[in-house]
């Protein structure tokens, strides 16, 4: 049985509406638990208008950020999937649903030709919105995630080296925290995902999905990599910066490494700060054209972390 392509595209037009709108509960947990331990009290105050601007969001039905970023697809295919008319046939019902999406919800259309500057005013243009995929074996449905943004800050780049260590790593992390809150390059608190190894590019994707595709309190199953992520949370909260780079310990609400096979003399590495907004959106369409939402990606399984030869 083929998924009918009418299903995905209703599907992607209302993933937008909530990713746009609705914020997480793990999130949403994750700053009322900020809330409980900052001590400043201005950062307390910025947290709390944060919970409040979510609530008026939710009731009006509108974006709860006026930058709504740059809305992105993540597809989960299970290896007996079929889509009525193919992947291609579902890419073109995403674009579609963006495009919709944009104008009904509404989003800002941030999307435009490098050179030119040259809008759709509809987020959709050459390559965008991204759509990335990972496949289940085992399973005739599909995980479609939308993830919204933003595009401009809130990521870093360095290659490190086997002999900079643990060390080099935490040092990597502080310099990019001090300079996200310091020069607003990033809108704190946030979910920070790290990438650490691969190539270049493997290495800013993992983190970015780190970032996005990872809910709070979630911990990456080898007990090193956890370890990792439990203490960059805390140094991140130690630097004395809090939400929106005022003085305080929110900045981080959660952080998440995920880690790739590298070169032997190199050891790079991503850091990847999500919105405050943390807009992600998750529908698992059936084989029978059922659709069940949530905002938990399951991105990272035990089949996309495999690691030996099977």
């Amino acid at each position: 049985m083929a998924i009918p392509i009418s299903v995905v595209e209703e599907t992607g037009v209302e993933l937008t509406r909530r990713a746009a709108i609705e914020i997480p509960d793990d999130y949403r947990a994750g700053i009322k638990d900020m809330m409980a331990r900052e001590e400043d009290e201005l950062s307390r105050f910025v947290l709390q208008a944060m919970v409040e601007n979510w609530e008026v969001a939710e009731q009006d039905r509108r974006a709860m950020c006026a930058d709504t970023g740059l809305p992105r697809y993540y597809v989960k295919a299970g290896n007996e999937a079929r889509v009525e008319g193919g992947f291609v046939a579902l890419e073109r019902a995403l674009r579609r649903a963006t495009a919709h999406a944009t104008h009904a919800i509404p989003l800002r259309p941030n999307r435009v030709h490098p050179l030119s500057r040259k809008d759709h005013n509809n987020n959709v243009g050459i390559l965008a919105p991204e759509i990335e995929y990972s496949f289940e074996p085992d399973a005739d449905w599909i995980d479609v995630t939308t993830v919204h943004k933003g595009g401009l800050f809130g990521t870093d780049y360095r290659m490190l080296f086997p002999g900079d260590g643990i060390d080099g790593i935490k040092r990597f992390f502080l310099d990019v925290m001090v300079q996200f809150g310091r020069r607003g390059l990033a809108c704190q608190p946030a979910i920070v995902g790290i990438g650490l190894g691969g190539s270049k590019d493997t290495c800013m994707v993992i983190g970015k999905q780190a970032a996005c595709l990872r809910t709070v309190g979630d911990r990456h199953p080898d007990p090193q990599v956890a370890a990792l992520e439990r203490e960059l949370k805390d140094l991140g909260n130690s630097i004395g910066m809090g939400p929106m780079g005022f003085v305080g310990k929110s900045m981080v609400v959660d952080c998440h490494v995920e880690v790739a096979y590298t070169h032997t003399g190199g050891m790079p590495m991503s850091v990847h700060s999500f919105c405050l907004s943390s807009r992600r959106a998750v529908a698992r369409i059936h084989a029978d054209g059922r659709v069940e939402h949530r905002t938990d990606p399951h991105w990272f399984t035990d089949y996309h972390r495999r690691e030996g030869v099977e």
